[in-house]
């Protein structure tokens, strides 16, 4: 009896496999960043403790009556956690810095340029249209987006791309700095901009995201879902008459669906799926969209430069990405240092939206491009 006993609780060490050990490491390094780098806690944290948990040998966790693989298919495989978090974003943002300043959206488009050189990339190295696709993904700077497409175009690479996706957001202040200098002369980076004294009515703001909605689903009907939740959340915010609800979405719906997004991901990360060179590559290909994002941003922004008069700063440009807010305050701290009283916050802002907006619409064109490519 005895016997039997120990060998019951040696069962699950001898089931413990190297890949295994690998992945709960690689949990326990995701948590470590999570606590002692502060990398995107708030999805690196549950996603880490989820890796460790489903890795474990015997528990069942991630089968189909398992808690978290009830949590993967109920709300990934469904795609109502990313919608969900669409929601919350949308009554957490302000388009107001955009509104007054709109040609701040020709930078939140130009600042996604490197989604697209990223599927180019990858389709010449030979992976299929979809996953290129979902790898490209990360390139919108927007956590959601990227877990959004992957669930849809390619949901055995989930786990790795919105790894990839978090942890070069959390890198936005190491990356964008050395982009930008590199781009950019120490005269362009001392232009200063006045603000703008334009007031935006609350007509305006209640009807932005309602336009936006009506013009970017007829255009791009597949990314419906997304640019309609986000612009829902917005107009609860604006609309100023269901204050509880917009607080309830930034922050109790935010909350509970980030835990759960967060263990669903991590538990899709088996050793079987996450420990393959695929992984390589999308780190790889993940940061090349990075880089191209930012550069066709500040690219795009040295043209308005020139066509200004020398009036418009540069660096703007790499705020053009959906990082939000921390690639506008980026701007600030770099401007700063090349002029102390040079305030370039709110117009990076505004750029900064512009890039929240456009991450969600490439990402719409991202799922366009591949349906009309293979039919789907």
């Amino acid at each position: 009896m005895n016997l039997e006993y120990l060998l019951v609780l040696v069962q699950g060490p001898m089931n413990l496999d190297w890949r295994q050990v690998a992945m709960i490491a690689i949990g326990g390094v995701l948590i470590y960043l999570a606590i002692t780098k502060e990398y995107e806690p708030l999805l690196l944290l549950p996603i880490g403790f989820g890796v460790i948990a489903t890795n474990l040998p015997l528990t069942g966790i991630f089968e189909e009556h398992g808690l978290l693989g009830i949590l993967y298919r109920v709300g990934i495989r469904t795609e109502i956690f990313p919608l969900l978090l669409f929601i919350g974003l949308g009554a957490m943002t302000d388009f107001g810095p955009l509104l007054e300043n709109p040609k701040m959206a020709f930078l939140g488009a130009a600042g996604h340029i490197g989604i697209f050189v990223t599927l180019m990339v990858g389709l010449v190295l030979g992976l299929k249209m979809d996953v290129a696709a979902s790898i490209a993904a990360i390139g919108t700077m927007d956590g959601p987006t990227a877990i959004y497409v992957a669930s849809k175009l390619a949901p055995e690479m989930l786990g790795p791309i919105a790894v990839a996706a978090y942890s070069y957001m959390s890198l936005v202040p190491i990356v964008q700095p050395p982009v930008m200098k590199l781009l950019t002369t120490e005269t362009e980076r001392e232009v200063r901009m006045p603000y703008s004294q334009r007031e935006v009515s609350k007509l305006t703001r209640v009807l932005f995201p309602i336009v936006v909605t009506i013009v970017v689903s007829l255009i791009a009907p597949v990314a419906s879902p997304l640019i309609a939740t986000l612009m829902f959340g917005n107009l609860m915010r604006e609309s100023g008459v269901v204050d509880r609800l917009a607080k309830s979405a930034q922050n109790e719906i935010v909350n509970v669906t980030i835990i759960f997004l967060g263990l669903a991901i991590g538990a899709s990360m088996t050793g079987a799926t996450f420990l393959r060179l695929e992984t390589l590559a999308i780190l790889g290909l993940g940061l090349c969209a990075f880089v191209f994002d930012m550069a066709g941003g500040i690219l795009f922004a040295k043209l308005l430069y020139i066509t200004s008069g020398k009036k418009f700063n540069p660096l703007l440009g790499s705020a053009g990405i959906s990082a939000f807010p921390m690639a506008a305050r980026v701007v600030q701290r770099v401007g700063q240092e090349y002029d102390y009283n040079n305030f370039l916050l709110m117009h990076a802002m505004g750029a900064n939206t512009a890039g929240q907006l456009g991450s969600v619409i490439a990402g719409g064109v991202l799922l366009a491009l591949v349906a009309g490519v293979l039919g789907v």
